[in-house]
């Protein structure tokens, strides 16, 4: 069971339509972003500065 804002994260990526590119190291996940144009980490994000970083690295508002 993943805890935190994890799913919250991943269901607002692809909605904005990012995608999943591979695993990294340890629970991060790498994905790209159209809107920046950019590669980012998701990590499971436990605390909502987190989370609001991880939106923020894809180009997307704060949701949290």
């Amino acid at each position: 069971m993943v805890s935190g804002y994890y799913r919250d994260i991943i269901q607002l990526l692809t909605e904005a339509g990012c995608q999943f590119v591979r695993h990294g190291k340890g629970s991060h996940e790498v994905w790209y972003s159209p809107i920046t144009k950019k590669h980012f980490t998701v990590p499971k994000a436990k605390t909502r500065a987190m989370a609001n970083g991880v939106l923020k690295d894809a180009g997307i508002p704060k949701s949290f």
